[in-house]
């Protein structure tokens, strides 16, 4: 089955209003045993893809995953990339920066975490909280340590979207391959996971009262998102942003989206060179001895 996700993606610069985005969708699949064969299809091309992104060591991909706190980062990174191999896969995530990282610069602490060629890199989270956490708390950005006249509300935030723009092109120049992801969820299905996690003791230590302050500047996330989509989003690092309430349907969205993106790449695994050839079939001479 092919998805369409071409409805997915961000252009640059488009207004956006996630009030009129969805976060739900018609189901993807028929059942529940159409989705899991599905998806197994997807993450099985995704494994074979891999292997040749790794073998042929020419580009970097990196997964940026953002949302609000449930909205599944976490299962779709499980799901999805299950079938990777683990050499050749990291997982970073980032919480709050740390007194040393923020002696640097906001890019500082998440570049010394980016995916060598051939390997692929997930943020969990990433430094796009520093244009939406810190926007919606402004006390977080005046304890940073940064110089008085920097501090402007007013410019600070176009000049923060305008690094990460020319960061990621200077990425995609050197041939790291940036896709990113906002699981929009709406509130009330944020309201529906909580209160799962409370009903379930194995789930009980991914709530806290912290979240549940957060989740009174609801419409002040959903105002910094918009804002950091439309601007951040580009031809070469898109932002994707997938109905996020079925967390089955946002799975199969997201890994239809890697996947075209290792096959837009054309990789192919390297060609032996005419003395590699002679040498391994000296190697074979000696095995079959």
């Amino acid at each position: 089955m092919k998805i369409k996700i071409k409805g997915y993606c961000i252009s640059s610069n488009e207004i956006i209003s996630l009030k009129k985005l969805a976060t739900q969708i018609k189901p993807l699949y028929d059942s529940k045993k159409k989705y899991h064969k599905t998806l197994k299809a997807q993450v099985d091309e995704l494994r074979s893809l891999q292997q040749v992104h790794y073998a042929s060591d020419r580009y970097s991909i990196l997964l940026i995953f953002q949302g609000m706190d449930a909205a599944g980062k976490d299962g779709v990174i499980r799901h999805v990339m299950s079938g990777v191999n683990p050499q050749g896969c990291q997982v970073f995530s980032f919480q709050h920066p740390s007194v040393g990282e923020l002696q640097h610069d906001f890019l500082w602490r998440t570049t010394c975490s980016l995916p060598e060629r051939g390997r692929i890199g997930i943020f969990n989270r990433s430094y796009y909280e520093e244009v939406l956490i810190t926007r919606v708390h402004p006390e977080i950005l005046r304890g940073q340590g940064l110089p008085d006249e920097l501090l402007n509300e007013k410019t600070i935030w176009k000049q923060r979207y305008r690094s990460i723009v020319d960061f990621e092109a200077h990425l995609h120049r050197n041939g790291t391959r940036i896709i990113k992801f906002f699981l929009h969820q709406s509130k009330e299905e944020q309201r529906k996971r909580f209160l799962k996690r409370i009903d379930d003791p194995q789930k009980n230590w991914k709530l806290s009262i912290a979240d549940i302050k957060e989740r009174g500047y609801w419409d002040d996330y959903m105002k910094a998102y918009e804002d950091c989509l439309a601007s951040t989003s580009t031809k070469e690092a898109p932002w994707y942003v997938v109905p996020a309430d079925d967390k089955k349907n946002a799975r199969l969205i997201i890994s239809e989206i890697i996947l075209d993106v290792f096959k837009e790449l054309k990789l192919h695994f390297p060609k032996s060179s005419l003395a590699h050839r002679k040498e391994l079939e000296s190697i074979r001479k000696d095995l079959e001895k």
